[in-house]
């Protein structure tokens, strides 16, 4: 599926954020690439899992043929800073929940990228008629949780020790769920 380009300005960085197109294959490579290295609140260290850029065009035509997927990017000066990605099934019994994941780079926190790639997805949702929106989320990434929270999202349950992090502990992970009557 396919959203309108929104324009946003905060701290003094002016953003767009649009659907991802196939031209933005190999820059999403690279930048989640980046994002993986640059944060321990993602699945991945980096270079694990990793998507070419054959891969990430791939996604983005499924996507954009889908009416239940959205594959949004955030642009800085015409270079994306982040990215996030709503995924529904076909399955009658799923049809009515999407699951979200976003990523910013390091360097764009704090400008509101993240809430608003969030907040474009969810109005998307509510108008697509998609009922429930599922995230998980690490225990200690605070700052998401409490966006999350903020953007109507609830706490629905926490897998335990479900992350092993560098520091050689097990953490949490936060099963998060905001639902539309």
């Amino acid at each position: 599926m396919k959203i309108e380009p929104q324009q946003f300005t905060r701290n003094g960085v002016s953003y767009t954020i649009r659907s991802a197109a196939p031209a933005d294959a190999q820059e999403l490579s690279e930048v989640r690439l980046q994002i993986d290295g640059e944060t321990e609140n993602l699945d991945r260290v980096r270079g694990e899992a990793y998507i070419d850029a054959d891969g990430f065009e791939q996604i983005i035509h499924t996507d954009t043929a889908n009416d239940r997927n959205l594959f949004l990017v955030a642009l800085v000066n015409d270079r994306i800073a982040g990215f996030s990605r709503c995924e529904g099934s076909s399955l009658q019994r799923l049809a009515h929940k999407v699951e979200f994941g976003i990523g910013v780079l390091q360097e764009y926190w704090g400008y509101g990228i993240g809430k608003n790639l969030l907040q474009a997805s969810i109005d998307w949702a509510d108008s697509s008629g998609i009922r429930k929106m599922s995230l998980y989320v690490l225990e200690t990434n605070g700052s998401a949780i409490n966006l999350y929270r903020k953007l109507g999202f609830e706490a629905e349950g926490v897998l335990q020790k479900d992350k092993l992090l560098s520091d050689g502990n097990y953490y949490n992970t936060v099963v998060m769920g905001r639902w539309r009557e």
